[in-house]
């Protein structure tokens, strides 16, 4: 017999915190087939796409990810990673894995991102105050603005992640864009992380304490329109559904070496 703990939104999806699977020998994939048989009619299926799932405390994908064999006797804990989408944000730019976490106000901002990037040497790892962010979708244009510069060796510094922090500026100057985007005391922030997901995963279990329910707010769109001298008649002279978006991703597209 092998024993699912359900966590989160998957104990309230199948209203239980424990279910019992008897086929031995099995996968996780087919653990979480037959998770999805028993969850209530006109109820919401769980998204595998966004959860961790561990075998008897270790995390699934140090293992064989959802290939992983299960035998009697193991415990497998189902765990959400995303509350209504709010805490990760996931995507793939030219076939680069991408993530985004907000995180909430810490007293030491820059030592606690200087501590991600050693453990986490394999990752691209930049920190963006959320106040710059203006949702996700802007993200994904300034960060394919990047990785597009570093594909064709054209980068505004030598490393992808401070090309990244100086188009969110719109400001060729390094030291401009860290004191104008960069992480301040006590200042909200979204982590940009570039990857595999297996390590965005470990990442997110390291600091899921520290992130906070929504990456970006309403009041962002104002308080860049004001920051970038982005008027109403230049706005309007985008033809577009998303003007501010486009206007911004352009001013970062501009810069060069």
């Amino acid at each position: 017999m092998i024993t699912i703990k359900l966590l989160g939104g998957a104990k309230k999806t199948l209203a239980t915190d424990k279910l019992e699977f008897e086929k031995d020998n099995s996968t996780i994939s087919e653990l979480l087939d037959f998770l999805q048989t028993q969850i209530p009619k006109n109820t919401a299926l769980i998204d595998v796409k966004n959860i961790l799932v561990a075998v008897n405390g270790v995390d699934s994908s140090t293992l064989d990810g959802f290939a992983t064999k299960i035998k009697d006797g193991d415990i497998v804990s189902i765990i959400p990673v995303i509350h209504g989408g709010s805490q990760r944000i996931q995507f793939q730019i030219f076939n680069n894995n991408v993530e985004l976490m907000g995180v909430k106000r810490i007293d030491d901002p820059v030592g606690f991102l200087d501590d991600l990037r050693k453990k986490y040497q394999d990752l691209v790892i930049q920190g963006i105050q959320s106040s710059f962010v203006l949702g996700s979708n802007h993200a994904k244009k300034i960060i394919a603005i990047s990785l597009a510069a570093q594909k064709d060796g054209m980068l505004l510094s030598n490393k992808i992640e401070t090309d990244i922090l100086m188009r969110f500026a719109c400001t060729k100057q390094i030291s401009e864009a860290i004191q104008k985007v960069g992480l301040q005391r006590k200042q909200d922030f979204v982590l940009i992380i570039i990857g595999k997901k297996q390590s965005f995963n470990k990442l997110f279990n390291e600091i899921r304490t520290n992130l906070k329910s929504n990456l970006f707010s309403i009041k962002n769109s104002t308080f860049l329109k004001k920051e970038f001298k982005i008027s109403k008649k230049q706005l309007e002279a985008v033809t577009s559904n998303t003007p501010l978006e486009d206007l911004l991703a352009e001013k970062a597209a501009i810069l060069f070496r």
